[in-house]
């Protein structure tokens, strides 16, 4: 008896818990919102990735890999700002992706992946770089 008492009192509590959470929430079932921000690019100009391949015979070769990105043309005005580099292949599907600062200087930097990426899979790379 003890037992069912306290299992309904403890889904009385969350029931609770879980009806007031969502009521702070102040949404209905028949509305979405979204909204889109057109932002300015801290770099006016274009910016150029270029990646080395290295030989490796283990995993995930026997091939060519890549481990290292090298962004060039950076701005003054694109600075100590956060990045993300990402190599993508077949369908735009990640492949490995890599995070940083930019540098506070200089006009390139180079970005590292762990693991190293199978350089047959890449076909694009993305540079995002945000702050």
């Amino acid at each position: 008896m003890k037992r069912i008492v306290g299992a309904v009192l403890a889904g009385l509590t969350t029931f609770g818990l879980v009806f007031g959470l969502a009521a702070s929430l102040n949404l209905t079932s028949d509305s979405l919102g979204s909204a889109t921000t057109v932002v300015a690019a801290c770099q006016a100009t274009a910016m150029n990735a270029t990646y080395t391949s290295t030989y490796q015979a283990g995993a995930p070769g026997p091939g060519y890999t890549v481990g290292t990105v090298t962004i060039t043309g950076l701005a003054a005005t694109c600075y100590s700002k956060p990045y993300k580099v990402t190599l993508a292949g077949a369908a735009g599907a990640s492949l490995g992706e890599a995070t940083g600062t930019t540098p506070a200087s200089g006009t390139s930097f180079a970005v590292t992946f762990s693991p190293v990426v199978s350089a047959t899979s890449v076909t694009a790379i993305s540079v995002v770089i945000s702050g």
